[in-house]
């Protein structure tokens, strides 16, 4: 159907459309640069209709890491208000990454960079300021163990955290360079037991006198 016969769309949905579209190129074309031709042809638009929406690619881009970012961090602050537990906490919020990635596979290759070659690097700094941020969630999250159960994290959080995050990052990475066949949570739940039960140890005993 062309541009023309196409029912008249509002604004937002328009939108949606585009960052839809080309989240399912992210994951069908496994390779190669995706043209702002190319996009407009699968949204079934013409270019200066893109351009509409979007003032570039990048700009495109950039909404679709809004979307990871706003899934992400407003499920791990809801993590976070139901959740007390340190290891219960860490496992939601790690589990949370490695299903959005599994079921956004196309967003796997924004969140790899591999995606991004040739793009913006301003593109690639937004990629590592998520994994920052989730990195600094975790941290706190450990930070808290001693305040919340009078335990403690056998590493310096801030090692702690950094290996968490590295883990659950190499998931993803091994995902996409599978060609999305390799799940991010297959075998998760074994691999994390085995990381819980010497992420925390047993209560700080106090000093005698």
């Amino acid at each position: 159907m062309s541009e023309q016969q196409t029912p008249r769309k509002n604004k937002t949905q328009r939108r949606e459309d585009i960052l839809q579209a080309l989240a399912r190129m992210l994951e069908d074309q496994k390779g190669g640069k995706i043209t702002t031709a190319s996009l407009a042809k699968e949204v079934g638009v013409s270019e200066a209709a893109l351009y509409r929406h979007f003032s570039s690619k990048g700009k495109i881009y950039e909404g679709l890491i809004d979307f990871i970012e706003e899934s992400l961090f407003s499920r791990i602050n809801l993590i976070l208000k139901e959740q007390q537990a340190t290891l219960v906490r860490c496992e939601h919020v790690l589990t949370l990454l490695l299903a959005f990635a599994e079921h956004n596979p196309g967003l796997c290759r924004l969140l790899t960079g591999d995606a991004l070659f040739g793009e913006s690097d301003h593109l690639r700094q937004r990629i590592a300021r998520i994994y920052e941020r989730l990195e600094v969630q975790i941290k706190q999250i450990l930070r808290e163990t001693e305040i919340r159960e009078g335990k403690k994290v056998a590493l310096p959080t801030t090692a702690a955290a950094s290996m968490l995050v590295a883990l659950v990052e190499g998931r993803i990475v091994q995902f996409v360079r599978s060609g999305f066949k390799r799940t991010p949570t297959h075998e998760w739940p074994i691999q994390w037991r085995h990381l819980a039960k010497g992420l925390v140890v047993e209560p700080i005993q106090q000093q005698a006198g």
